[in-house]
């Protein structure tokens, strides 16, 4: 289990890695993932990672509740919509274009209710 738990933190530290890169990729997501990991599997990269310079901002803001930068929540939202709008477009079916939907209003709320973390 702890092997796993390691390979799927140190995939999902490279995916967030990536996203930063790409906004394709959400960057968040895949950090917060790899310090659950991390947290489960090994105190020593969970400590690497929290406490890294570029990446650890983003856990600590999220697990400190200070919130979701202004930027990250526009490409956030943004992004999402977008995709969701090119699969609506593309696929036919009614309940999967429903599904799509109702998971990226979900999201959107989840988004939106989480504070706005201030300019530094």
């Amino acid at each position: 289990m702890r092997y796993g738990l390691l390979s799927l933190g140190w995939l999902s530290v490279g995916l967030g890695v990536v996203g930063i890169f790409l906004p394709v990729l959400p960057t968040t997501p895949f950090l917060l993932l790899a310090a659950a990991c991390f947290a489960r599997s090994s105190p020593r990269f969970y400590q690497w990672l929290v406490g890294h310079p570029r990446l650890g901002p983003w856990i600590r803001d999220y697990l400190d509740g200070q919130g979701i930068p202004l930027r990250g929540k526009v490409w956030a939202m943004g992004l999402m919509w977008t995709s969701i709008a090119l699969s609506c477009y593309l696929v036919a079916q009614p309940w999967a274009r429903g599904f799509m939907l109702t998971s990226a209003v979900l999201v959107s709320g989840y988004i939106l209710k989480q504070k706005t973390l201030p300019p530094r």
